[in-house]
């Protein structure tokens, strides 16, 4: 596999930092997809095939015997993932991103805190200042310009951090079985439960599929291939490297990425937000140093 073509210390941070910048510019695409009101279940229900189907290339990869009385691993890990999506893009639809990203960034101090639990792995200081300043830094990064107070605070905070609990519980889980398995059998598994789980979305559309329109359809399935293929590095990296805190932190930074990436290229997407005034750019500005510092760490 790709992922093992470098030394386990090289490869937690350079697959993680790939991930990242493919989720910033994937992220970017399926904004642009949702501006042209495919929506966010429709959405959701077709990156979550599309991912799928990805993963099921590492099946034809060389891999380890499936064992039966295992199978139940996948099916946890695949709820931990599904239930993670539905209470996060409850959050979205509900609160204020400016609330519920900097929530969903609590994933990497929870992961720091698990991990000892269900690994049995040392979380060392510098990691846990580094998975610190990861959450500050979101917090940063995602402030808004008007100072309106957020939208149901409280939905927000409860469904924010129970989707940051069942991310943090996947990648510990992800590292905990994935030796046993076998990036090849475990991650296909998972997103294939994942995959028929997302039909039941079909209830929270609000039109049909055939309803998207073409150029709709270019960017959704842009950005969603965009997800799967990050999803694949960042997972594997998981799967077979473990170091769930460090890795984590090190992705964090798609969003200095996400926001360097409006800022220069969101017009070619029609994005709006490299026009926030110098206050939100004064906030991005620290947030993105407290995210470089929390790499640095990291990479020492």
């Amino acid at each position: 596999m790709l992922v093992t073509a470098v030394p386990p210390s090289t490869a937690t941070v350079v697959y993680p930092l790939i991930a990242a910048l493919l989720y910033a510019f994937g992220a970017l695409v399926l904004k642009r997809s949702s501006d042209l009101g495919v929506g966010l279940w429709r959405t959701t229900f077709v990156a979550n095939l599309i991912v799928a189907a990805l993963f099921s290339l590492l099946w034809l990869l060389p891999g380890l015997p499936v064992e039966r009385e295992l199978l139940w691993q996948p099916g946890v890990i695949a709820m931990c993932l599904f239930l993670g999506q539905l209470s996060q893009f409850l959050a979205l639809e509900k609160g204020d991103v400016s609330v519920a990203v900097p929530i969903f960034g609590l994933k990497v101090v929870i992961v720091a805190f698990l991990t000892p639990l269900l690994t049995g792995d040392a979380v060392g200081m510098k990691t846990w200042i580094a998975a610190l300043l990861s959450v500050a830094g979101l917090t940063f990064l995602n402030q808004k310009e008007n100072g309106r107070r957020p939208r149901h605070l409280a939905i927000t905070l409860i469904a924010g951090g129970t989707g940051a609990v069942c991310f943090a519980v996947f990648d510990v889980l992800v590292q905990k079985w994935g030796p046993n398995w076998g990036a090849t059998r475990l991650l296909p598994c998972i997103f294939w439960i994942n995959a028929l789980l997302s039909f039941g979305l079909i209830f929270r559309f609000t039109a049909p599929l055939s309803d998207i329109p073409r150029k709709g359809w270019r960017w959704l399935t842009g950005g969603s291939v965009l997800l799967g293929t990050q999803s694949i590095i960042f997972v594997s990296t998981l799967a077979v490297y473990g170091k769930a805190t460090s890795t984590n932190i090190v992705y964090a930074s798609r969003g200095l990425l996400s926001v360097l990436l409006v800022w220069m290229i969101g017009h070619w997407f029609m994005n709006q937000e490299q026009h926030l005034g110098a206050k939100v750019l004064r906030w991005r500005l620290l947030g993105a140093a407290l995210m470089l510092s929390a790499i640095v760490l990291v990479v020492t």
